[in-house]
């Protein structure tokens, strides 16, 4: 909105030019005719759509971001928080009086304080049980009961050969640093970081009871081992492709291979029967398997120590908690200070119990009303979808028949999942907080397990329904929408404009998933192949690459001197661009007799969810590593690309928020 003072400015400054001369005045306003000002909607829009929003969340300091769908999330944390103060002071069902005694005895710092080690030391006693080789195997299945994997990781994943099912993935793990270079580099910055991390060894390890004279033999016993697993462990590149860590082999063959490891044993503690696996790294494994003849007891039980010490230090007294956030928190993350105690509990609780947690909260902060709206409005959005693949000039008949079986397949999940867990865990109390971790761990251990063989591959999400999340999952052909993500400013069941311009857009970007490039990689039957021909991957990526030019030409907000790195936020913004298409066209269609005020609104819902202030160096950090675009070309990017926003707000083509026809780029209209 222009200042107050500024057309008194304007109108003395036009009354002296024409004091001085009237042909200048005439002049001027036949230049004012061919050249009419541009409004401020057609000029930035996301400027005028959150000109409020920004005067009230003026930029934070740095390294600091705001932004609209960060307050929605700290939101949600908040209502998590509500809720477990009521379960604490007044339950209303069995799950919530373990989740309020879960949370009073988080919130009982003294009683935390008082406890010290003693949640751990069933586990520590356990490991000091180990005498020889053949006790080692048995103590690592019985920590990756209670959820602290140790040696290696085991986890369901889908079978990505048989869709419909989660088969269990041995995978590399058992290491305290993120990634395995760290063990294998030689760069002085590594080895400083290296030497850091055995100070932080030997803190935890002497916390859990090691006696003085064996620290440093015990801290270098821990390195040493876990040295030796980093040199056979995958790249991370190669840890985050899916196609390389899938090498499903019959279970039976895996235990008679590494006889040492007994993994038969281990598959029957953790309550699996399956009769497959995947396996993609039996030279780790092999290496494992020697190990636990190579390695001496006391070294394992060094190891094994360190590892149930590091990983329940979050929840024990304060000289563990200091411990680990001095090393993980401030190293490793660069954190200043600690989340207050109360976040601290609630991330415990999510960690260990979040699906008991997102139960409650659905039931408390969404409708039955909310959730079929949210369902309809999905419905809506595929129809335009399935409408629009139709006419796709640029897709062939092949991929548009496979494209409408997979949209017609699609399943759809609002607000919880489908298929609910079993919450039977055994009584928590208020005693420990540090034990009751324990027994919510080993219940959602439990549970995960449970998701491996056939007919499970659906049985929950791998998002909680308090986070606020809305998403595709490819392999199900599933599209996910959290209970805590239908709210402002993506979500009002009773407010057309951001049911369609916010939530129905970003439902059109996830649904765009199924049919987009990689979606193209599973057909409607959850099979793997592609069923795109060359010239529709021909056609998909010259829509990418315009994309990628159109944000390539803007600077980066914040960042002097940088352009937007349209590569990295090209997939995104292409998503961004087939949403708004998609959601659009099921609102014109639902409400064809809208006003324009209220076609206006449904733009203005779309640019409010990107409102966002970024300190410089956050935004020095994002250009670099965020696949979105910044939120202000992220709300106004795509705009400049729709008929239907320039008649809206009567945008003219050339002005800054409307395309010429010619460069306008269309995904689905």
């Amino acid at each position: 909105m222009t200042p107050p003072i500024r057309p008194l400015v304007l109108a003395l400054s036009l009354g002296l030019l024409a004091l001085a001369s009237t042909d200048a005045h005439a002049q001027r306003k036949r230049a004012a005719a061919r050249a009419p000002a541009v409004p401020a909607q057609c000029t930035d829009f996301y400027a005028q759509a959150n000109a409020e929003w920004l005067k009230a969340n003026p930029v934070p300091a740095d390294p600091g971001a705001a932004s609209a769908l960060g307050q929605l999330a700290a939101r949600s944390l908040q209502q998590q928080r509500d809720l477990l103060d009521a379960a604490m002071q007044s339950p209303q069902n069995e799950v919530q009086k373990r989740l309020g005694d879960f949370w009073a005895s988080g919130l009982d710092e003294a009683a935390v304080e008082a406890d010290g080690s003693k949640p751990i030391a069933p586990l520590l006693s356990r490991i000091d049980a180990i005498k020889r080789a053949k006790d080692v195997p048995a103590a690592i299945a019985a920590l990756h009961q209670v959820g602290i994997p140790v040696a290696f990781n085991f986890a369901p994943d889908v079978d990505l050969k048989a869709l419909d099912r989660h088969i269990g993935y041995f995978m590399q793990g058992g290491m305290g640093l993120p990634d395995p270079a760290f063990y294998t580099r030689g760069d002085a910055d590594t080895q400083a970081l290296l030497g850091r991390y055995g100070d932080y060894v030997k803190q935890v390890l002497a916390l859990t009871g090691t006696p003085q004279a064996r620290l440093e033999a015990d801290t270098r016993a821990v390195i040493d081992i876990e040295t030796a697993i980093a040199r056979k462990s995958q790249s991370m590149a190669d840890l985050n492709n899916p196609f390389r860590t899938y090498v499903p082999v019959p279970a039976a063959d895996v235990a008679k291979r590494y006889r040492n490891l007994q993994l038969a044993q281990f598959l029957e503690a953790q309550g699996v029967k399956d009769d497959l696996v995947s396996l993609p790294d039996p030279a780790l494994f092999a290496e494992l398997d020697a190990m636990v003849a190579r390695v001496k007891p006391e070294q394992w039980r060094a190891y094994l120590r360190w590892r149930v010490g590091d990983a329940m230090a979050p929840y024990l007294s304060r000289s563990f908690r200091e411990a680990s956030f001095g090393f993980r928190g401030q190293v490793l993350a660069g954190q200043a200070a600690p989340a207050p105690r109360w976040q601290q509990v609630l991330e415990a609780i999510n960690t260990a119990a979040g699906p008991m947690l997102g139960r409650e909260y659905a039931e408390r902060h969404l409708t039955p009303a909310a959730r079929r709206r949210a369902g309809v409005v999905i419905d809506e959005v595929r129809e335009a979808q399935v409408a629009a693949v139709a006419r796709a000039a640029w897709l062939s008949d092949e991929a548009k028949a496979e494209a409408a079986a997979k949209l017609k397949d699609l399943k759809i999940e609002v607000g919880t999942p489908r298929r609910d867990l079993d919450y039977t865990v055994q009584p928590m109390g208020r005693g420990s907080f540090g034990g009751n971790m324990l027994i919510a761990s080993a219940w959602r251990h439990r549970e995960e397990m449970r998701r491996i063989g056939k007919g499970n591959a659906d049985r929950r999400w791998d998002v909680l329904p308090q986070q606020p999340a809305l998403a595709y999952d490819i392999a199900q052909n599933r599209l996910i929408v959290t209970a805590a993500v239908l709210q402002p400013p993506v979500f009002d069941a009773a407010d057309p404009a951001m049911v369609y311009g916010a939530y129905g857009a970003l439902v059109g970007n996830q649904l765009t998933r199924a049919v987009d490039a990689k979606g193209a990689l599973v057909d409607a039957r959850g099979e793997l192949r592609s069923w795109w021909t060359p010239a529709d991957k021909s056609a998909w990526l010259h829509l990418g690459e315009r994309v990628a030019n159109q944000y390539a030409a803007y600077d980066y907000p914040g960042v002097k001197g940088a352009k937007v790195n349209g590569t990295l936020v090209r997939d995104e913004g292409l998503g961004d661009l087939a949403g708004l298409e998609l959601a659009w066209e099921a609102y014109a269609k639902a409400h064809a007799d809208a006003k324009p005020a209220e076609r206006q609104a449904f733009f203005q819902a779309w640019s409010r969810m990107w409102a966002q202030q970024l300190s410089p160096n956050a935004a020095s950090e994002r250009l670099t590593a965020d696949i979105h675009a910044p939120g202000p070309l992220r709300s106004n990017v795509p705009l400049g690309n729709l008929p239907a926003f320039a008649a809206a707000y009567g945008c003219k083509a050339g002005q800054p928020m409307q395309r010429a026809e010619a460069e306008q780029i269309r995904v689905w209209r």
